[in-house]
């Protein structure tokens, strides 16, 4: 396999992961929901910066967490 395909396959999980915690979206705090939420557009945002890169899907992610975390946190 590519990297490519590997950064498809990332995106595709880490898709498929946000939407099963979304499924209990109604449990979640404000600040949970900001984490999710910024997770979800840092991995596509670092997904498209890289071309698929694993790294900039998952440094993306993790990156959009922690600014949707903080971001939730002032509300």
């Amino acid at each position: 396999m590519t990297i490519r395909t590997f950064g498809k396959i990332g995106a595709a999980l880490m898709l498929a992961t946000a939407m099963a915690g979304c499924s209990s979206w109604d449990n979640m705090s404000h600040r949970q929901k900001s984490a999710v939420t910024g997770a979800g557009l840092g991995g596509v945002a670092g997904a498209v910066v890289t071309g698929g890169g694993i790294l900039g899907t998952v440094g993306g992610a993790a990156i959009g967490g922690v600014i949707g975390d903080q971001v939730g946190k002032n509300r």
